[in-house]
């Protein structure tokens, strides 16, 4: 066998099926599994050299075996390395034993008692791997037929609809924690140090030469007074930041300047930050004072307390 398949194919067609199953049942994300993890890089360092050592001891130990035998055993192995594929007694005893064929010789022994026009019939048994794949065939119907009709099991149009339900599941769960997928009806106002401390370095690199240094508005409006042109809530703020100001005479989408939605809520919440800090000789307001209409509004709030204790009471 091993003179059919070299020393020079077999390491490399052993390394490349080890390597192959690693990267395949290694979780490595978008890189290679021995990129990311230096350990397999080393295992399979490791692997290599030990293939080696195994095939340049095996040669030596065969070279030592040759040497050790008679003069007929010699004979007998060179015949053997000097015969093909097919003529070789290991692929004879193989397909014998996968056909069960009989010799040409024994034919007359096989031969059935009827004859059609002078065309007779050989009694030959089944090949051995016809049979068995017929037991599995079975075997494999009976298991079908119990899994989906007797049990009630899921066929592939169910299994597709729950995997793409679940899926759709999968996709929502992802989206709400995303930072590179967020968007106006996902984002919420940050208030950490970290974060504000995030979004004034953004602000003071792309946004201060139109809004001041200290919001209180140049070419662009003021951003600390309550007065707003396109909404003053962190979803709004973050819809403007996102896609641009009014046509023609806002500002530019930075969605489309190389800001990351991640980035844009950082610089939000940092502009929401400065309302009421006064700045000096800030710019008129400009748009309509803006109010929340999602927050609660007091009166809501003294009914539902009252209502709250009215059924303690």
């Amino acid at each position: 066998m091993k003179r059919f398949f070299p020393v020079y194919v077999r390491v490399p067609l052993i390394f490349f099926i080890v390597f192959a199953l690693m990267e395949y049942f290694i979780d490595s994300g978008d890189r290679p599994a021995f990129i990311k993890y230096p350990m397999v890089s080393i295992f399979l360092f490791v692997f290599l050299f030990i293939l080696i050592a195994i095939e340049i001891t095996l040669s030596a130990v065969n070279r030592v075996m040759y040497q050790l035998m008679s003069p007929e055993e010699k004979a007998k192995a060179d015949h053997e390395k000097s015969l093909s594929l097919t003529e070789s007694t290991w692929y004879k005893e193989l397909m014998h034993k996968l056909t069960q064929t009989e010799p040409i010789e024994k034919e007359g022994d096989l031969l059935m008692d009827h004859d059609y026009d002078g065309i007779k019939e050989l009694d030959n048994n089944l090949p051995p791997w016809w049979v068995y794949l017929f037991y599995i065939c079975i075997i494999f119907g009976v298991i079908y037929v119990a899994r989906y009709d007797v049990f009630g099991g899921d066929d592939q149009e169910t299994e597709l609809r729950k995997e793409m339900a679940q899926a759709k599941i999968d996709v929502e769960e992802y989206l709400k924690t995303a930072p590179d997928l967020m968007d106006e009806k996902t984002v919420v106002l940050l208030t950490d140090d970290a974060s504000l401390a995030a979004g004034k370095e953004i602000f003071m690199t792309n946004c201060a030469a139109c809004h001041r240094a200290d919001g209180g508005g140049q070419i662009g409006p003021n951003l600390t007074d309550d007065h707003w042109i396109l909404g003053g809530g962190i979803k709004e703020i973050f819809h403007t930041i996102t896609n641009g100001g009014r046509d023609g005479k806002g500002m530019v989408s930075w969605k489309t300047n190389g800001m990351k939605p991640k980035e844009i809520q950082k610089v939000a919440s940092y502009i929401l930050s400065l309302q009421g800090s006064n700045p000096k000789d800030p710019k008129e307001p400009e748009g309509e004072v803006w109010v929340d209409q999602s927050a609660p509004k007091k009166g809501d709030t003294a009914d539902k307390t009252k209502d709250s204790t009215e059924v303690k009471k």
